[in-house]
């Protein structure tokens, strides 16, 4: 299983974040957004990648505009020491060996 993009990790960390200055419970939020509990303790641990209808959803209940959620997971991008400007950040593609998985067999001489 591969590792949560940092990406995610980090907006997840401000969802959570905010969710906590707001002295609310992931139940409380689930029940105000109409998002399943389950679903944002997946977000809020970086397991799962927001849509933009989900979050805007989830905006109105933390009381942010989207740019300032944002602007929260860059700083905790930068906390973690990720430079200051994460968007030109890019990922390496996966590089997937082309050679076959079994040796060609010996060829038969005639």
């Amino acid at each position: 299983m591969s590792a949560n993009p940092p990406s995610l990790t980090d907006l997840g960390a401000a969802v959570k974040a905010r969710r906590h200055e707001l002295g609310l419970t992931q139940d409380q939020m689930a029940a105000r957004s109409g998002l399943h509990q389950r679903w944002i303790s997946n977000v809020e641990t970086g397991k799962r990648n927001l849509s933009y209808s989900n979050l805007c959803r989830m905006l109105p209940v933390l009381d942010l505009s989207l740019s300032e959620l944002i602007a929260r997971a860059e700083a905790a991008a930068a906390e973690r020491g990720a430079g200051p400007d994460v968007r030109t950040q890019r990922w390496p593609r996966q590089r997937w060996a082309l050679q076959p998985s079994v040796p060609n067999p010996p060829r038969a001489s005639f």
